[in-house]
């Protein structure tokens, strides 16, 4: 029996009593992925990004383990949510303009000194300014460095449309400008290279792509490396108290976290491991996270239809956004339907072995965004359910 046809047999067992569709965890993996991320940042704390989680109790878990501290989050909303949960430290990834909970915010003891907020513009500060109204506590804040790759005098450019903000002269005036305005405090900086931390480099049956990608991330890391020093210089000489510097991604983690000027790495996708992450040569994890269709048809050899399954994930459209059938081995969609709303045919021979009413266990292509599909996570312990948690949409929390 191979691992896989194993681990099928242990999740069948598992989730025997419960009916598909099913999602589960596998702790054994997350707990090793976990340490694998811990074991690459090389003593240098790892944030965990709540977007590749979603579920309270995983992200409690994971933060128990020594080699983690805070939380990255995705909306305002839900880092006062985390905040009035117990988590103390939530650094939020992307600006925001929820006037509502800025005012929140600054009238709030407890979630101001949790929460850290995400600024790369003069005008998002107008905005807190504007939404605090009468609140008085300090708001904490966080310049976000754009960490592209860019060629040919400007010309060409790689990586993520996020900050304006690239060069070091430009952050130190967004650091002057945040230190000039009471009630907000300038803690941190962060660059998140996606360009690198979440593309893979090792392409099936793509060798000259696959070499093209290692070439460029080569060049953004050394780019990077050296700009990110600057800024973090020019930052610190306006605000000498900074708190700290995160970096990083599942996909680079080791790699940025050789850099002296950061003083922490972000990273999430590692825990659950979908199947964007599995084309990496800088890290192999294990899949923890799974979900499971029922078999509703037979409706010829070498064919089964399970039901739903069509969950895309976010990002360009391509078959790399669909989740890929895992469990048995062997099975494709029919590329005349691919993965279906409401009904999803399968092709290949363990069709022919698959009874109505058995489980197709699939992967999907991102971390977190599975847990939009899902009230619950049962957490799979060898061959058995240890505990079933609530994931944020069990808890009624759709925060996008």
């Amino acid at each position: 029996m191979t691992a896989r046809a194993a681990d099928r047999a242990r999740y069948d067992r598992a989730t025997a009593h419960l009916d598909a569709p099913v999602a589960i965890v596998d702790l054994e993996a997350f707990d090793a992925n976990a340490d694998d991320l811990v074991r690459r940042a090389a003593g240098k704390p790892v944030r965990v990004a709540s977007k590749s989680v979603r579920c309270r109790a995983l992200l409690e878990r994971v933060l128990a383990k020594d080699g983690f501290r805070g939380i990255m989050s995705f909306t305002l909303a839900e880092s006062l949510w985390l905040a009035r949960s117990g988590f103390d430290d939530v650094l939020l990834a992307y600006p925001s303009t929820d006037r509502a909970g800025y005012a929140e915010l600054a009238s709030d003891p407890k979630p101001a000194a949790a929460v850290t907020v995400m600024v790369d513009d003069v005008a998002q500060l107008d905005l807190i300014d504007a939404a605090r109204g009468d609140g008085r506590e300090v708001v904490r804040v966080c310049l976000e460095l754009d960490t592209s790759l860019r060629l040919l005098g400007g010309r060409v450019r790689v990586g993520a449309r996020r900050s304006p903000l690239h060069y070091p002269a430009e952050v130190a005036d967004l650091a002057r400008a945040v230190t000039r305005r009471p009630g907000l405090r300038l803690v941190g900086v962060m660059a998140y290279e996606g360009h690198v931390a979440g593309v893979g480099d090792a392409i099936a049956g793509r060798p000259l792509r696959s070499r093209a990608v290692r070439l460029m991330q080569a060049a953004a890391r050394r780019e990077l490396a050296e700009r990110r020093a600057a800024v973090v210089r020019a930052v610190r000489a306006v605000a000498p108290d900074l708190e700290f510097v995160n970096g990083g991604g599942t996909g680079s983690v080791q790699h940025t976290a050789a850099e002296a000027a950061v003083t922490e790495i972000a990273a999430g996708s590692g825990l659950y491991v979908p199947r964007l992450f599995d084309n990496y040569t800088s890290f192999r994890g294990r899949p923890a996270a799974l979900f499971a269709q029922p078999v509703v048809r037979r409706p010829g050899v070498g064919a089964v239809t399970v039901l739903g399954g069509g969950y895309p994930a976010s990002g360009a459209p391509g078959p790399d956004r669909l989740p890929v059938p895992y469990l048995p081995e062997g099975l494709r969609y029919d590329p005349q339907e691919g993965a279906g709303e409401v009904q999803t045919p399968l092709l290949g021979a363990a069709a022919d072995d698959l009874l109505i009413g058995d489980k197709v266990w699939f992967r999907h292509a991102k971390a977190g965004e599975l847990c939009e599909r899902f009230d619950e996570l049962h957490l799979v312990a060898g061959d058995r359910v240890a505990e079933s948690v609530p994931t944020y949409r069990g808890e009624g929390r759709t925060f996008l």
